[in-house]
């Protein structure tokens, strides 16, 4: 009976290690295969029909604040 409650305290500490790890790569799966049908929609639509699609989109580069910490 010892030995069965070994196995079983061993099993449990493993299970409750690795469900994190498999709840994350489940949650990581999911997020891949709903990001590849969203390419796959956007794909057999087409290129958007407006007049801001010809446009390239630019960023707005803030300039670099100094930091108030001396290395």
């Amino acid at each position: 009976m010892n030995t069965f409650l070994n196995y079983l305290v061993v099993a449990a500490l493993f299970a409750f290690v690795l469900a994190p790890v498999a709840l994350g790569a489940a949650r990581e799966r999911r997020i891949d295969r709903r990001l590849r049908e969203a390419e796959r929609g956007r794909r057999a639509a087409g290129p958007p029909q407006t007049e801001s699609a010809a446009r390239p989109v630019t960023a707005t580069r803030r300039p670099h604040l100094r930091i108030w910490v001396r290395v």
